[in-house]
């Protein structure tokens, strides 16, 4: 185990250094250039399409696809992840999660426009994904995605974000992980075997909750800290370019790990919000692309800048260099980074931040395995899109996923982490580079929405209009 446990480690360090950063920013900034600022032009259009897609017998509603997607978005990683990218690249790497929002939302837009354009009716519901746009150009290579995507979402990120939910209600009300895991399992269970409308349905349900109630209560953290805010601003602006003499992070440190996690957290690029883009019953593609852009800014901009913001103005964090050396003490002691950190910054203006926090990662990191599964089941989808994908497959899945969340209660944070790093950044390796050369295709499903919209029409897209597309359920070769 602890070879594995090396091996993965050092994989992770490879597929993640400084390439990936320079990959995903270059990425977005040209899509950005190239597309004319959509993420920032159609904002309004954004928020008006969240409830313009109305519910099918084969699709979610536009809002719940959205839902759904900030059920994955908005996971263990706006809590944990963003300690670690603070202990790994100071402060600064706050102001990194914020670039990667701003450009990343733009990467959102292709590859969820390109969801739509692929999507297919399977069983009977709406199904879609990376592996399908990849599949109808490389077939080999979308064979590749579907088994890489279906074999790492239950067995690394089911397992990472129970880790996560076992060790918060372990410390918080001293609940045995084990128990929590049978219990965020048999939850699970109730609504999965439900089907995809019920999992959108408790995404609709449940997430503007927890999103909300999250965000309002680490104002309050934040407002009680308002004298340190102005020093916060500071320290997180010098830190992302290294001249922050009293933290000392390189700016490397910063760039890197405000990269990392800030795509881990929105998961821009990551592929995983790709399905339920799919799932939405919108009469354009380029509608749910621009709704999905905007579920990021609501994943990094806001939840993860909330957790950010409580642990720099209340001074309850910790800086090391790649050695593990400590550069800065905010905690006054050693410890690891992770929800206890969020928590520790709570408790200095309230009593009940344990228990909070705990609350909090139960219902990010649930609802995040929620998402996954529906991911997971379009994922596998791929290889039975002329007879559906049989019931029996479909419930071995989710036995799958519930087996993995009882596995994950006890299993160690470290490898969990790493292991879902590296799986999950070779689906990044290859989706990007896809996007890249997809670029053309996305600026004419904008254009072509902007033209009709411009002509005073709803959008509504017209598969003649693209080279090659014949199928009713949007399957494009351009």
């Amino acid at each position: 185990m602890e070879r594995l446990s090396d091996f993965v480690g050092t994989a992770n360090g490879i597929i993640w250094s400084t390439p990936m950063l320079i990959l995903c920013l270059c990425a977005g900034t040209i899509f950005t250039i190239v597309m004319g600022a959509p993420q920032i032009r159609h904002i309004p259009n954004m928020i008006k399409l969240l409830f313009n897609g109305k519910a099918s017998e084969e699709g979610l509603s536009s809002f719940q696809a959205f839902a759904l997607a900030i059920a994955g978005r908005v996971g263990v990683g706006n809590i944990a992840g963003v300690a670690t990218a603070v202990c790994m690249g100071g402060p600064g790497a706050i102001f990194w999660m914020w670039v990667i929002a701003i450009v990343g939302s733009a990467t959102s837009f292709v590859e969820c426009s390109l969801s739509q354009l692929h999507k297919r009716t399977i069983n009977g519901e709406y199904r879609g994904g990376w592996m399908y746009y990849i599949g109808d150009h490389y077939k080999a290579i979308g064979t590749f995605a579907a088994v890489l995507f279906s074999v790492t979402m239950p067995f690394t990120q089911s397992s990472l974000h129970t880790n996560a939910i076992s060790s918060a209600m372990h410390s918080a009300f001293g609940i045995p992980k084990i128990a929590v895991g049978i219990v965020v399992a048999a939850i699970l269970a109730l609504i999965v075997f439900g089907g995809a409308k019920r999992i959108g349905r408790v995404a609709e349900l449940v997430v503007p909750f927890m999103s909300i109630g999250y965000i309002l209560v680490s104002l309050i953290i934040i407002l009680a800290h308002a004298s340190e805010v102005p020093e916060g601003f500071r320290a997180i602006f010098t830190g992302a370019f290294g001249q922050d003499q009293v933290i000392g992070a390189a700016m490397g440190s910063a760039m890197i790990w405000g990269t990392k996690r800030a795509i881990f957290s929105s998961e821009t690029g990551l592929t995983t919000a790709t399905a339920s883009a799919a799932s939405a019953n919108v009469s354009h593609p380029a509608k749910q692309g621009l709704v999905q852009a905007f579920s990021i800014y609501i994943d990094t901009l806001f939840v993860c800048t909330a957790t950010g913001l409580m642990l720099v103005v209340s001074g309850c964090y910790n800086v090391q260099d790649e050695s593990g050396k400590l550069i800065f003490m905010g905690l006054g002691k050693a410890m690891e980074a992770g929800p206890i950190w969020v928590q520790r910054a709570m408790e200095t203006v309230v009593p009940w931040g344990g228990p909070f926090i705990a609350i909090a990662i139960f219902f990010f990191g649930f609802t995040s395995i929620m998402n996954h599964n529906y991911s997971t089941i379009s994922g596998v989808g791929y290889f039975f899109q002329k007879n559906g994908t049989p019931k029996w497959f479909e419930n071995a899945i989710n036995l799958c996923f519930v087996g993995g969340v009882i596995f994950g209660s006890t299993t160690s944070a470290e490898f969990a982490w790493d292991l879902g790093d590296t799986f999950l950044g070779t689906c990044v390796w290859i989706n990007y580079i896809f996007l890249l050369m997809s670029t053309g295709v996305a600026i004419k499903l904008l254009r072509d929405f902007e033209q009709q919209q411009k002509n005073g029409i709803d959008p509504v897209f017209e598969p003649e209009g693209f080279k090659g597309s014949s199928s009713k359920d949007r399957k494009s070769v351009v």
